[in-house]
């Protein structure tokens, strides 16, 4: 996973936006597998709340660290294309990492589980 790479995590001339980019990418992707795997249609959207909130709907189990990775939506559309007042708040990307593993891990585990299609 390109968010693993010890560049990626602790190079600095590698941005959070561009790291927090990368991990929205990330769970954004894993969301959607995840809802095609149940069976439902989802949107064309970056908003991870919006995708969380369709699995939600149809009582799939949803693991915490989901919504901790909610704000990761901002790195989406909003940090890509505009230019800030102010400097990012910092982010953790050793914790962004480890929870964006899990997260993805997750949905791999859900699809194994689930079988071979046929």
């Amino acid at each position: 996973m390109l968010l693993q790479s010890q560049e990626v995590r602790d190079v600095t001339r590698v941005s959070d936006r561009a790291v927090g980019f990368h991990a929205q990418q990330a769970v954004e992707k894993a969301l959607k597998a995840w809802l095609a795997l149940v069976g439902i249609d989802y949107p064309r959207t970056h908003d991870l709340q919006e995708l969380l909130a369709l699995l939600a709907d149809q009582g799939v189990n949803i693991p915490d660290v989901f919504r901790e990775l909610d704000y990761l939506t901002d790195y989406a559309v909003l940090f890509r294309y505009t230019v800030p007042d102010q400097p990012d708040a910092a982010l953790d990307r050793a914790g962004v990492v480890r929870k964006v593993t899990e997260v993805v891990e997750h949905v791999e585990r859900q699809i194994g589980a689930a079988g071979p299609s046929s």
